[in-house]
């Protein structure tokens, strides 16, 4: 069969349809999506072999919102005997375009797909001696063999531009809830820095000194992002803080509404989790960057019930109507992350 293989989160798939199928017609990629609630993945068949490979290459992952990972389908296998899944998996991946450098086993993100991950480990080492895969070796460059588990004997091969596509398996980076952080909400700010932004932009970009803003902080799962790597933080929520972020001398917090604060001088970064109407937060963000106010925000966006995909798509069109208007050059990015749940996750730059 010829398509891609989509992971998103458990019961976005209509939304993760809805945009590759957007992505494709405006590509001139024909084919159709076959998309199950609940199942975290979704499949684009395409009607032509190479069509799914060439969406691959000219589709920038990074513009995907509701797309955590993906690969180019080269086989679906079914009946793996389970004396050699190995051999067989090895030898139906069909043609690959080179040879991988690494391998991504996985299965989607559902309590299914968890009770496969102990034969996803078993499978590691003897399918790297297979392809020659020195594990320790993170590449750059080539691409990556995806095999995706649905059951103990049925799985989608297939593979990825390392250079387009997740870094992490599912596209999902394991971390752990840091001890002495207020809150999990903290691990949606510790995702979207590594997600949004690569190693020497985070050095950059997050020096200790420099100045942010959290509005919406409290009780402050994102202020300790920001705080443990030394940058000076105003907390803005009329709730109170957590105490141990307040005697870190790097924290000033201001009994305040968000979306009425304005800071006295510019600062680094805006950071932002307020529970509201996303058009709302959306406008509040392109402000604080068309005014100067902060050069870099990340902020997330709650979704409605119904066309989540639309709004998000209403959201960011505000956004670039606002920078557009005022002049300004800037980055702007968007995902559902993996810590994220009925919303996603915008980060934004101002440029020069």
């Amino acid at each position: 069969m010829a398509g891609l293989l989509l992971y998103c989160r458990g019961g976005f798939e209509s939304e993760c349809a809805a945009e590759i199928q957007g992505h494709a017609a405006r590509l001139g990629v024909a084919g159709f999506v076959k998309a199950k609630a609940d199942t975290g993945f979704v499949v684009l068949e395409t009607y032509e072999a190479e069509a799914a490979a060439r969406l691959h290459d000219v589709l920038p992952f990074a513009e995907l919102i509701f797309v955590r990972q993906w690969f180019v389908i080269t086989a679906w296998l079914s009946g793996l005997p389970v004396t050699d899944r190995v051999t067989a998996l090895v030898a139906g991946a069909g043609v690959l375009p080179e040879a991988p450098r690494a391998i991504f086993l996985e299965t989607p993100d559902t309590n299914e797909g968890k009770e496969l991950s102990g034969l996803c480990r078993a499978l590691r080492k003897p399918l790297d001696s297979a392809y020659r895969i020195n594990a320790e070796v993170i590449p750059s460059a080539g691409i990556r063999l995806h095999i995706c588990f649905l059951s103990g004997t049925s799985a989608y091969v297939g593979y990825a531009a390392v250079r387009n596509s997740a870094a992490w398996p599912m596209g999902i980076p394991r971390l752990k809830s840091p001890h002495g952080a207020p809150s999990r909400s903290t691990l949606k700010l510790d995702e979207a820095l590594l997600e949004f932004l690569g190693p020497a932009e985070r050095e950059a970009f997050l020096r200790p000194g420099m100045r942010a803003v959290d509005l919406g902080a409290a009780p402050g799962g994102w202020t300790w992002q920001l705080v443990r790597r030394h940058i000076r933080v105003i907390a803005v929520d009329n709730a109170a803080m957590d105490d141990r972020l307040l005697e870190s001398g790097l924290v000033e917090h201001v009994r305040a509404d968000g979306f009425r604060y304005r800071p006295k001088e510019a600062v680094d970064w805006m950071v932002c989790d307020i529970v509201e109407q996303p058009i709302r937060v959306a406008e509040l963000a392109a402000a604080w960057v068309t005014e100067g106010w902060c050069r870099h925000t990340v902020f997330n966006l709650k979704l409605p019930m119904k066309k989540r995909y639309q709004e998000v798509q209403r959201c960011l069109a505000q956004v670039r109507e606002k920078l557009d208007d005022a002049g300004l050059r800037y980055h702007l990015t968007c995902k559902q992350l993996f810590h994220d749940r009925e919303e996603v996750t915008v980060y934004l730059r101002r440029e020069g």
